[in-house]
């Protein structure tokens, strides 16, 4: 890793929570698509996620990109791994695969 201070938060906040999205916006009010398509994803498989709002902070913002080596948000991490973007992620979704990942996960979903 690098002398980046956002780091640790980024750190602190994926060994603190079973899943992480750091996205545009919050959960209840995301600010783009990509983002509404995951926490959807999500919503829809009953899980609980904890998501991070990288408008509210331009170095985070920034640091997350860099902290994954990933260009793109939102990004979300499951037990402290790195799933992917929205393409990613929403693939996974559709075919199956999220689910699957989860349940291996130890991760508790409540899907209607």
């Amino acid at each position: 890793m690098s002398d980046n201070p956002e780091f640790a938060q980024i750190q602190q906040e994926i060994d603190g929570n079973d899943i992480v999205l750091f996205m545009k916006g919050t959960p209840v009010f995301p600010q783009c698509g990509f983002s509404a398509a995951l926490v959807q994803a999500l919503t829809l498989l009953g899980v609980k996620f904890k998501g991070v709002d990288v408008l509210q902070d331009p170095g985070l913002r920034n640091g997350i990109k860099e902290f994954s080596s990933w260009p793109t948000i939102p990004q979300l991490y499951v037990k402290g791994e790195f799933l992917g973007g929205c393409d990613i992620v929403r693939e996974m979704y559709e075919n199956g695969e999220l689910a699957e990942h989860l349940k291996s996960s130890g991760i508790e979903m409540q899907a209607a």
